[in-house]
């Protein structure tokens, strides 16, 4: 039997690098706030990763939003 990799296109799930945009904040300035490296920021930004639940809370609360601002809409319609 053949090993055969399937991509699956990556679903958005977090807002983060619109949130970042719209309070005026950067990548840089998100990682001296959690005290994390600029590409772990960088990998939620693109989706790459994703941040812990605490860790989402601590940035909603550092952007001064809600938590559901940093969240898509994932159900299917």
């Amino acid at each position: 039997m053949r090993n055969t990799l399937i991509l699956m296109p990556k679903k958005a799930l977090n807002r983060l690098k619109i949130v970042l945009v719209e309070n005026g904040r950067t990548n840089k300035w998100l990682a001296h706030q959690l005290k994390k490296n600029e590409t772990t920021i960088s990998r939620w930004c693109t989706n790459e990763m994703q941040p812990s639940l605490t860790t989402l809370a601590l940035i909603a609360k550092k952007l001064n939003v809600d938590i559901k601002d940093l969240l898509n809409h994932t159900k299917e319609k």
